[in-house]
């Protein structure tokens, strides 16, 4: 924290310009956009899911119906072989000829048009992702809605911005804003929507886009009670409001063990797209096909495993489990969606992972204490999904959410963030973006306050009668941020500025790039100095002639 002094004392006017969040009326020109946003993710989340369940109905019993009915009731018996091998050929055949933005699950899609493409989507994604979903999803692919969603519910936010006169961080907010309604709309989980957008699309926590996600998240939870009904996705009984500590405990356990499964199934994954990059000698445009080979196999070995599994997951927190359906989720689902999803067809991965999660979490929880019906499964699905995307909050939440069983927070959290930190000691990306790693682009999950904020001009700007004579057109006050400073040097392309008092407007001083680096060097000391502030009673300490003579051998 920056203290403005005068003589010894602090100046408490000098720093009284500066606020705690960078917010202007522009915000609440992109919370009306984002209403217009939300209101379509709502709509989209609703033909989405409606268009997949006409091709699971067109593709398994041969009928129109925009009802929902599991690929795993057909009667084509070996023939249901063929059915995924078809949708993988239309997949491809839509993505080399239409657009390949449309292969992979949506999330790192979606994470490179932010970073890479100024938050500009091509019109056609927004056509073709929602299409080539339904197909993946309906012809048998082992994948959820919510990647698709994202993608294309956020391609329409983009489109949106795209015809008024924005900036790149603001076309950002009405993507994102778009993805969050447009898992809203699947889900019914507005708060872990805009988790979701702030752990990993939006790459800040500011008012200028908080405010308009929340918003349109808001906005398409509304909507979606009237289009797709009211109530959790996956109800399950109600579980006490007290937990027991042993519980918390065994949480932490199974979220280490879901932690380790993440990494499997993540390293599965990016395993067989190698696999497919490096070792088969055609287009990619066939790749697609020969997943759909492998989830055909899988499917008429355990028929469950086929299609978004949402009807497997409501199974799993009711209670009605059995050990060939845990056995056919953790061996036949895992195989097939982590080879369908390198061979770059389009689908989801939380629905899938969630699947999975609970699956362990039924199989794990024979051996931890007693709790209520399909507690132990939901806590597996929030850790396994933490561990894999690494969005701790956003896993907790979301699996209270979609159970409306808020009693069991505290586990939640505990197995979440037990997986999370599992999984980024032991790998250096989540499932998410190790995929923009291998397109060249690096992307760092981490967001602390700049170091640049926290210091103001007074404290680092020193007296320079050469630089205090040059006529700059841009300038800094003693009472000035560092990254105002940093951002005016931009700007105007130079490196060094005057620094004027605020009240005379004579120059004073002067701030360059040298002297900014002060408050990066007091950011890595506060990071990497450890020291002991306060010490044991001397019954449990060395005495003093000791220490002093260790101090001594260390610096020598």
């Amino acid at each position: 924290m920056s203290k403005g002094k005068n003589n010894g004392h602090i100046n408490p006017g000098l720093y009284s310009h500066l606020r705690d969040f960078n917010a202007d009326p522009r915000m609440l020109l992109l919370s009306v956009l984002a209403l217009v946003i939300g209101a379509s993710g709502a709509i989209l989340a609703y033909f989405l899911l409606h268009l997949i369940y006409a091709a699971t109905n067109l593709f398994y019993f041969q009928r129109l119906s925009w009802q929902f009915v599991s690929p795993a009731k057909n009667t084509l018996h070996w023939l249901a072989l063929f059915v995924p091998i078809v949708g993988g050929l239309m997949i491809g055949v839509m993505a080399r000829f239409g657009t390949d933005k449309i292969r992979g699950h949506g999330i790192p899609e979606a994470l490179e048009a932010i970073l890479m493409n100024g938050a500009k989507v091509d019109g056609k994604v927004a056509i073709y992702k929602p299409l080539s979903a339904a197909i993946a999803i309906g012809s048998g692919g082992p994948f959820g809605a919510e990647g698709p969603i994202i993608m294309t519910a956020g391609s329409v936010g983009s489109l949106f911005a795209q015809l008024f006169k924005l900036s790149d961080a603001e076309r950002t907010t009405l993507l994102v804003a778009g993805a969050a309604a447009g898992m809203t709309g699947v889900f019914s989980t507005p708060l872990a929507a805009v988790l979701l957008a702030v752990e990993l699309l939006l790459f800040e926590w500011r008012p200028r886009s908080l405010v308009p996600v929340a918003i349109a998240a808001t906005t398409a939870g509304v909507l979606r009670r009237f289009l797709l009904g009211n109530g959790p996705l996956f109800p399950m009984p109600q579980i006490a409001p007290v937990i027991e500590p042993r519980t918390v405990v065994a949480a932490l356990f199974l979220g280490i063990i879901a932690g380790i499964a993440a990494l499997v199934l993540s390293r599965a994954v990016y395993a067989s797209e190698d696999l497919f990059e490096e070792r088969l000698p055609m287009h990619w445009m066939w790749w697609p096909a020969i997943g759909g080979l492998v989830v055909g196999i899988g499917g008429l070995i355990f028929p469950r495993a086929l299609g978004t599994g949402y009807d497997v997951i409501a199974s799993l927190i009711g209670g009605n489990t059995t050990w060939q359906l845990i056995a056919g989720v953790l061996i036949i689902k895992s195989i097939i969606w982590a080879f369908s999803l390198g061979s770059g067809t389009s689908g989801g991965i939380l629905a899938p992972l969630l699947m999975i999660g609970g699956a362990l979490g039924a199989l794990i929880g024979f051996g931890l204490p007693a709790v209520e019906t399909g507690a132990w499964p939901l806590i597996g699905m929030a850790a396994i999904l933490s561990g894999a995307i690494g969005c701790p909050l956003t896993a907790a939440v979301l699996s209270m959410e979609l159970t409306h069983n808020y009693a069991l927070i505290l586990p939640l959290l505990a197995a979440s963030v037990a997986a999370h930190a599992f999984t980024v000691l032991f790998q250096k990306r989540s499932i998410l973006t190790e995929r923009l790693s291998r397109r060249g682009y690096h992307l760092s999950r981490e967001y602390g306050v700049d170091p640049l904020e926290t210091v103001t001009v007074a404290e680092v700007m020193r007296t320079d009668e050469d630089a205090l004579s040059d006529s700059d057109a841009v300038f800094a006050y003693p009472g000035d941020t560092l990254r105002m400073v940093a951002e005016r040097m931009a700007s105007a392309h130079v490196t060094e500025m005057p620094v004027k008092d605020f009240s005379s407007g004579k120059a004073i001083a002067v701030i360059g790039l040298e002297d900014m680096l002060h408050a990066r060097a007091r950011s890595y000391i506060r990071e990497t100095k450890q020291e002991r502030v306060r010490r044991l009673p001397v019954l449990f300490a060395r005495s003093r002639a000791k220490e002093a003579e260790a101090d001594y051998e260390s610096v020598s």
